[in-house]
């Protein structure tokens, strides 16, 4: 991955977060394809006022996903050979890294309902908005928004924090 793909795809994820987080939390899993600017304006002279001429890539917000399982979804979805890259907004509950200790044996084997549900009871579980952007090439950037209802939000940014959501984006563009 090169550079300037990294930068590109981290300041699209950015922009994504950013745009979902004006409608403030408690939102619905978003997605958004990722086009190259030029050519989206080229092909859509009418948006020029509306997007960052100096981006290199645009998130445009897709449809509703067809269903609430995330996988089942993404599994459903093709994108254009226009569509460089996309992304997904998505709030998620995160534990501590010694909360997993404290899980029951039985619960850390996979069963996926159980452990959302221990998630969301448990009692130094943090809300948070996971932003994952890929492009056709490989490359990753995520954004973690971390909820702090008393003051400003925490957000930390690493291409590897959410793997399996990224490896399933990049399916989508195959």
């Amino acid at each position: 991955m090169s550079a300037s793909h990294a930068q590109h795809l981290s300041a699209a994820a950015r922009e994504v977060d950013d745009f979902v987080s004006t409608a403030g939390w408690d939102q619905p899993t978003q997605l958004f394809a990722l086009v190259p600017t030029t050519e989206l304006v080229e092909s859509q002279p009418h948006l020029a006022a509306q997007v960052d001429a100096g981006a290199f890539l645009t998130p445009v917000a897709q449809d509703q996903l067809p269903s609430e399982d995330l996988a089942e979804a993404l599994a459903g979805i093709m994108w254009p050979d226009v569509v460089q890259g996309c992304a997904i907004a998505q709030e998620i509950v995160v534990l501590p890294p010694d909360a997993e200790d404290t899980l029951p044996a039985g619960e850390q084997t996979g069963d996926t309902d159980a452990l959302r549900r221990i998630a969301a009871e448990h009692p130094r579980r943090r809300e948070a908005r996971l932003v994952a952007a890929v492009l056709r090439d490989g490359s990753a950037a995520c954004v973690l928004r971390l909820r702090n209802p008393e003051g400003a939000d925490e957000v930390v940014e690493h291409p590897e924090l959410a793997p399996n959501l990224t490896d399933a984006l990049l399916d989508t563009l195959r």
